[in-house]
């Protein structure tokens, strides 16, 4: 009895805990560090950061000496040449050698130290490229987000509308039935209704949709339960405009990732410049060689006038009595290779040009994406404004409308007339309230001010 009821406990705790992963609504903060946890765009762009970690240990592995060790083991069959006497011999034998040899750039014509400085600053724009991938994610998924939040109310304000012709058609009926209305009218109010019903669902198209392109902004494998957050946590800050376009440009251009991308591109075309100038100079280098030889043959030796066979001398001592060392310097001065250095220099001087180019063009979309955003923001917020007031006169007719309707002084075509320009002025609320807040968080974005506060 005790297990069955253990069994029951653990079936309604798991149960408790389904019911309650299904009724997750998920906020803006938690969609953005999902997505820049999961996001496949952001894991290619940390691999290439991977990517330039091991160049810059390339880079730094020039200035180390190479070493290169080497063995070989050879059987040897007839008439052949004794690797440790010199002399030919008929007979079968095995033969051991083993080398080593070690290198080391001494002078290179700066080349491994611009090497290293340009795999360094590879890296820092491998870094600011993923800042940059994530900013742009961040951007996406709260646009994505607002979306998801219009929608849900505006799908509110449709339900809430269809509520309302519902009741307007049963007291539509009451009316024609006391002959205070015709039955046209009560027609009318049933097609308004069927509008309305068909409203309905595509609000609830169009709120299902958005929140598909969230989940799978996401990357969510299991978006079926998927929800977000009422909009009551979306604060509407214009604090922003309080400053003026120059003074974001100005923030913006010490902060903005896109400007040190740019910075970085040039740096590094001025580093493959200086590479480019070094093979003008000599390189001189420095090498040293081991090398040992070990037979496994029997030694001749000369006894009076006899011919006497020695075992061969132990591996050690031919190791030892076999070796040979080289060592020296190696200094290579370029004279002519078909112009083919000198092109390489022209070649990086135009991509340094074009860096510059690169680098002035950013700046210039900067300027203009912040005042563009800022014009944008102060536009969308008097939009949102204008709404407002909108919405309340169109309120205020409605009302006046239904009192008339309700005492048959309106027919039912100029009441839905009415109705639907109340229901358009609802959604042209809705509208304009996330466009701006949307616009609102692109400002603060240039302006240094991250989607999610940490």
């Amino acid at each position: 009895m005790r297990n069955n009821n253990c069994l029951i406990y653990i079936v309604i705790l798991l149960f408790g805990l389904s019911i309650q992963a299904q009724s997750k609504k998920w906020t803006l903060e938690e969609c953005v560090k999902y997505a820049l946890s999961n996001n496949i765009t952001i894991k290619q762009s940390e691999l290439d950061t991977k990517a330039a970690i091991i160049d810059t240990k390339s880079a730094l592995g020039k200035f180390l000496p190479s070493l290169n060790a080497s063995t070989s083991h050879s059987w040897n069959i007839g008439l052949n040449q004794d690797i440790t006497t010199g002399l030919l011999r008929n007979q079968t034998n095995q033969y051991t050698s083993a080398g080593a040899n070690v290198g080391i750039d001494i002078y290179k014509g700066l080349q491994n130290q611009n090497n290293l400085r340009k795999a360094n600053l590879a890296l820092v724009a491998s870094k600011y490229q993923l800042l940059k991938m994530q900013e742009d994610v961040a951007l996406n998924v709260a646009n994505a987000f607002l979306q998801v939040l219009f929608n849900k109310e505006n799908l509110k304000v449709q339900r809430e509308q269809l509520a309302i012709n519902e009741k307007q058609l049963a007291r539509s009926i009451e009316l024609a039935n006391a002959g205070s209305i015709p039955r046209g009218d009560v027609l009318d109010t049933k097609a308004n209704l069927a509008q309305n019903q068909q409203n309905v669902v595509m609000a609830e198209n169009r709120l299902l949709i958005s929140k598909l392109s969230l989940a799978q902004l996401l990357q969510l494998k299991e978006f079926e339960e998927f929800d977000v957050i009422d909009a009551t946590e979306i604060k509407e800050d214009v604090s922003i405009l309080s400053q003026s376009p120059n003074t974001i440009f100005e923030k913006s251009k010490m902060i903005r990732t896109e400007l040190k991308i740019a910075q970085t591109n040039l740096e590094i075309a001025q580093k493959n410049l200086q590479i480019a100038k070094g093979s003008f100079q000599p390189t001189l280098q420095g090498y040293y060689g081991f090398n040992t030889r070990i037979s496994y043959a029997d030694v001749a030796t000369i006894s009076g006038n006899s011919i006497l066979m020695q075992p061969a001398p132990k591996f050690w001592n031919q190791f030892n009595n076999n070796k040979g060392q080289n060592f020296g310097f190696q200094l290579s001065v370029p004279v002519f290779n078909g112009f083919a250095t000198k092109n390489n220099v022209e070649r990086s001087k135009v991509n340094v040009e074009k860096s510059k180019i690169a680098l002035e063009q950013q700046e210039l979309d900067l300027q203009r994406n912040v005042f563009t955003a800022f014009t944008d923001a102060q536009g969308a917020l008097k939009a949102n404004e204008s709404a407002i007031i909108a919405l309340e006169a169109r309120q205020e007719a409605f009302n006046y409308a239904k009192e008339k309707f309700a005492v048959g002084l309106m027919n039912a075509f100029d009441f839905t007339q009415a109705q639907t320009l109340l229901v358009n002025a609802q959604s042209e609320v809705l509208r304009t309230k996330y466009d701006y807040i949307f616009k609102i968080k692109i400002l603060e974005f240039y302006f240094g001010i991250p989607i999610i506060k940490n």
